[in-house]
């Protein structure tokens, strides 16, 4: 191409990234302290030159911070990068410029990391050769009208799944392994299943290199993708075609859409992929380290980590809660995301001082963006440096992680005394979070596993993690995971372990399909997916990680049992109370809403510390619902729970987690006579008043 074709004139500043417009392109960055910048303009993500290299007046191209220019007759496809001059005396003022490096621009939607080499962008000297480059493309993509889907997430189950590992396993048979298109192939099974929101792992483009030199020294790599270096363009890797990701993360999104499941985006805005001091230069520390990042009060050179990743996001700097607010739009309307799932969100709620703020700008801004008033929020409630958040994010929208529910459920499923009063507040909601805030119960997401930490098979077959394999002599990973192993570490041919094992992750699985909330599952869980004990598999990108489709046939008992457990909840609104439970009648002449026991009736076990049982009975809500009763055992010895009598009804039995089949159909006819029902050890049993 030559250089004598394109028309160069001064740009708008108000339109952030580049944008098509007329004739040619508008390109913007922000950069406050910057002296100079450059635009380079490549043919292909792999050229070893730029065809148009512009040098951009102070005089012409800047306003206030902003730098900008309109380059006419371009192509409608091309890769760029940014090259940006200024101070590097990090001490005083926490710049870092280094005007050799390439720089990605933080609002690129298609990003190429094919050339990338994360350590020539760790040290000084020119990465032209091995630096990531920015996609300009022409957006002409159509939806074919399909939209949101707009379902209140009272009424959701969301399945967090992996986009790669979910379909990277030989055993998934799709075309395209590890891509979005490949997802769209497994559309089926996920209907079959009963969800109905996945919860994708990031597929922000995130740096496949960042793990630990002795991590990658064994030839892994980040898997997960909690290593964000673009904040608006969909991961390269999970596409067929690379420069195509933006529209192949469309086609997916459509194909969900149309089969009534939604979208929800895993997000990392609490630490970029340019780590600490030693780190790469990427694009935000190129830009306006000052600003992007929590630095050091004193000595400016250094981070402040509250994510135990290297550097903490200054969310609550104006421009920066800009930036991602402006990207939370952008994924909402232009990607038609239905929510977002904010990962170490209590990092975002640090003011730029470090310290937490109640009332933090960009929290609030979420909250009460008119964009994203029919979005998900969802919060992980907590950071690495200790701030625990949860039931006291801002506003009325804000939904959380629940970590409490998890330990507490684990717990009282593994065996330890003292936790029925608190079980049943977990079941209940978690009314003492939420209540006394005018929130709701679906401001809680329940869940027992996620993929931080072992999954539900693993939480029933090892007390200890095994992350060996990950080249951190195991000391990555939590170390107190409230596991138990029912008797054995690991694999055995016990049949009795083995079915105890089963027995337990379907109580789990139960309980957390009963509790009123949001249920969160894992996705691998409904076919007892092990990862061999480890932990912390962010860097096994292989079949340590992978979902593994031969399990569908081996565990048919489990996944029948949870397809079974996600339509029985369906089945019944007094499980997806928008209000919390009282004690009392919802209205005049019916039962209490709740009633507790323990294996006696209207005994609940509260004082008793060693009590490993409790019940309850569940009203119906919905007309000609059938009210529940629901009898937890979690000691080794079975118990006689003793029945409520209801008038005109009799008792149906609905689950038996140590039966097989263990869910009954809806219209199975199995009655039970007596006014007492025997739970064994181990189980839980669910009864229908018909």
């Amino acid at each position: 191409m030559s250089s004598n074709q394109y028309n160069v004139k001064p740009g708008d500043w108000d339109l952030s990234g580049a944008n098509f417009i007329d004739n040619g392109v508008n390109f913007c960055c922000f950069s406050r302290q910057a002296t100079a910048a450059e635009l380079l303009l490549f043919e292909q993500d792999d050229s070893p030159e730029p065809f148009l290299s512009v040098q951009l007046d102070p005089k012409i191209h800047r306003t206030f911070f902003f730098w900008h220019v309109l380059i006419e007759n371009l192509p409608d496809t091309l890769y760029y990068g940014w090259r940006m001059d200024g101070p590097t005396d990090t001490r005083e003022s926490g710049c870092r410029f280094d005007r050799e490096k390439v720089l990605l621009d933080p609002w690129c939607r298609t990003v190429s990391d094919r050339l990338w080499d994360r350590q020539k962008a760790s040290v000084p000297g020119n990465n032209l050769s091995t630096s990531m480059r920015s996609q300009l493309v022409r957006d002409q993509y159509d939806w074919e009208g399909v939209g949101h889907c707009h379902l209140p997430l009272v009424d959701a189950v969301i399945y967090e799944m992996h986009v790669g590992g979910f379909t990277r396993h030989p055993s998934a048979d799709t075309q395209y392994p590890g891509t979005y298109q490949a997802v769209i192939e497994k559309i089926p099974y996920l209907q079959s299943l009963g969800i109905t929101h996945v919860e994708l792992l990031p597929i922000m483009a995130f740096d496949l290199q960042d793990v630990p030199p002795k991590t990658a020294s064994l030839g892994l790599s980040n898997h997960w993708g909690y290593s964000t270096h673009s904040f608006f363009a969909p991961h390269p890797h999970y596409a067929c075609d690379p420069s195509r990701a933006r529209d192949e993360f469309r086609d997916m999104v459509k194909a969900l859409h149309r089969a009534g499941i939604g979208v929800i985006l895993d997000v990392v805005f609490n630490h970029t992929a340019e780590g600490g001091a030693d780190g790469p230069t990427i694009s935000f520390r190129g830009f306006g380290n000052e600003i992007f990042y929590h630095l050091d009060f004193i000595d400016r050179g250094r981070y402040r980590d509250y994510t135990g990743c290297g550097n903490t996001v200054n969310c609550n700097h104006p421009l920066v809660t800009r930036f991602l607010i402006d990207c939370l739009h952008y994924w909402a309307h232009d990607m038609r995301v239905d929510g977002f799932r904010f990962d170490l969100a209590s990092a975002m709620a640090r003011g730029e001082d470090g310290n937490p703020q109640h009332h933090a700008p960009v929290l609030w801004s979420i909250e009460l963006s008119p964009e994203l008033g029919r979005a998900h929020i969802i919060a992980e409630a907590w950071d690495a440096a200790g701030l625990y958040q949860v039931g006291d994010f801002p506003g009325f929208r804000w939904a959380e992680w629940n970590g409490h529910y998890r330990d507490v459920i684990r717990a009282f499923v593994r065996g330890d005394p003292g936790l029925v009063a608190d079980v049943a507040t977990r079941l209940s909601g978690s009314s003492d979070f939420y209540e006394g805030r005018g929130r709701l119960p679906a401001n809680t997401v329940n869940f027992i596993t996620c993929h931080d930490g072992f999954t539900l098979y693993d939480l029933v077959s090892y007390n200890q993690k095994h992350n060996e394999a990950n080249g951190e002599d195991n000391r990555d990973g939590h170390n107190d995971n409230l596991s138990w192993n029912c008797g054995v570490e690991g694999p055995t041919d016990d049949p009795h372990i083995l079915a105890l094992r089963r027995r337990q992750a379907k109580n789990f699985m139960a309980i957390l399909l009963l509790s009123q909330g949001v249920p969160m599952l894992l996705a691998g869980d409904e076919i007892l997916r092990s990862k061999g004990g480890n932990n912390n598999t962010y860097c096994q990108n292989n079949e340590m990680s992978w979902f593994d489709w031969r399990k569908v046939a081996e565990n048919d008992d489990m996944l029948a049992f949870t397809r079974g457990m996600i339509a029985f909840r369906r089945r019944h609104p007094t499980l997806r109370r928008d209000r919390f439970l009282t004690g009392k009648p919802d209205r005049e002449g019916q039962l209490p809403d709740i009633a507790w026991h323990s294996t006696q009736l209207n005994q609940p076990p509260w004082e008793n510390d060693c009590n490993h049982v409790l019940a309850f009975t569940l009203a119906g809500v919905a007309e000609h619902e059938e009210p529940l009763h629901v009898m937890l055992n979690m000691q080794n010895d079975g118990a006689d729970f003793a029945l409520p009598q209801i008038q005109d009804r009799r008792w149906h039995l609905a689950v038996n987690s140590a039966a097989n089949p263990a869910v009954y159909p809806v219209d199975q006819q199995q009655l039970v006579h007596a006014d007492k029902f025997h739970v064994q050890g181990r189980s839980l049993v669910v009864l229908e008043a018909r």
